[in-house]
């Protein structure tokens, strides 16, 4: 309040306005429950209609010899793991697919992208798959590197499109991301190159990390658990939430069979699929600077395997010998090859998961108190003279 001897002049914001915006504020969080109620139940639908439909999905993969061929160039302690059933997030993604088109996807078209990028990696990854069977001819145990990466690049450019542009071509992001501590903003086009990269990296990730039982099952569902979260405090992305949550109970069930020793495999349909709709949800929820830390695990593993070759090639090149950092790559490797057993390895790396999906948590909080903090700054206020 400042006062003049001629005119008292006060800068208040009326009361009126601040019932109004608690009223809302009480309206949003009522709704808000409700929607996470759902999410809720979609989670425990899914979480059991996968229990309830894995095994059938396990003895057609058995009856099929649909089994994993494991490289000889890896742990030894795997090779007894040769011929047990690969192509296993079918069983995670029928149930996904089932209750989103029939409880999340009407209405809410926005839920058609995640859906779409999580069908078409499933496809090239159930492809991939078949050419790495046992008994298969294939000396590339699936795509040659190349024409892998071309088509994951293919589908990542055509989700980055429509992120980007405008309705009805697009969900209209035109390259938001929120940035911790500091609030939203618009990286412009450059947001189409970072979307494809980050769906192919984190494809790809996943897929490294899914080398022992449960490690990628787990740390995927700690991850869209997280981003499950983050979705809901933000308050906009509510169909997004519920989606994150089918995700979550689906990969939990999924544990129930891959628990060690594991009776199925993900494989890389459910690998490669789940590792870019993950990415997907970062970009869409405009969170993705919170991905590398959600997702810790996949991050290290990736990074060891580009350390480990990247170092290799360069000490070659120069001494003509080539070098390792880790004795073998990716990082679950190393650690079994220093005597960890797969078990510990796998709940030590979950362990980190959960801390860091917490973290990830966290600082999207810091988000919102920075955006909050400044639509409180640039609210206006009314001067009253008298």
């Amino acid at each position: 309040m400042t006062l003049h001897r001629s005119v008292e002049s006060i800068s208040i914001i009326p009361e009126s306005n601040d019932v109004e915006e608690t009223h809302v504020r009480e309206t949003l969080q009522a709704l808000l429950v409700q929607d996470m109620a759902r999410a809720l139940l979609l989670a425990a639908a899914a979480f059991i209609l996968t229990l309830a439909t894995g095994g059938y999905w396990i003895r057609f993969l058995r009856r099929h010899r649909i089994g994993k061929q494991i490289r000889l160039e890896g742990p030894q302690s795997h090779l007894v793991k040769t011929g047990t059933p690969t192509m296993g997030g079918i069983i995670i993604l029928l149930p996904v697919i089932v209750l989103t088109v029939a409880f999340n996807l009407i209405d809410r078209w926005s839920i058609l992208l995640p859906l779409a990028v999580l069908v078409a990696f499933a496809i090239l990854g159930a492809i991939d798959d078949y050419m790495s069977l046992v008994g298969s001819r294939s000396k590339t145990y699936g795509f040659t590197p190349h024409t892998k990466m071309a088509l994951m690049l293919l589908i990542a450019f055509g989700a980055a499109l429509a992120l980007y542009l405008p309705p009805p071509f697009g969900l209209a992001n035109f390259g938001q991301v929120r940035v911790p501590f500091v609030g939203q903003f618009d990286i412009g086009l450059w947001f189409i190159p970072f979307a494809m990269l980050i769906i192919v990296g984190t494809s790809n990730a996943v897929n490294l990390t899914d080398g022992l039982d449960s490690l990628a099952g787990w740390n995927l569902t700690l991850a869209f658990a997280a981003y499950g979260v983050i979705t809901f405090l933000n308050g906009e992305f509510i169909n997004l939430m519920a989606f994150c949550f089918t995700l979550v109970g689906a990969c939990a069930a999924f544990l129930w069979y891959n628990a060690h020793p594991a009776q199925v495999f993900m494989g890389d349909l459910g690998s490669l699929s789940l590792g870019a709709v993950l990415g997907v949800i970062a970009l869409q929820s405009q969170q993705w600077l919170l991905l590398p830390v959600v997702g810790l695990v996949f991050v290290a593993e990736a990074l060891s395997v580009i350390i480990q070759v990247g170092y290799f090639k360069w000490t070659k090149r120069r001494t003509g010998v080539g070098r390792r950092v880790f004795k073998m790559s990716p990082l679950h490797n190393h650690f079994e090859l220093l005597g960890w057993s797969e078990t510990q390895v796998m709940q030590r790396f979950v362990l980190v998961g959960m801390v860091a999906a917490l973290v990830g948590i966290s600082l999207a909080l810091t988000i919102n108190d920075a955006q909050r903090a400044r639509m409180t700054v640039e609210r206006p206020a009314v001067t009253v003279e008298r």
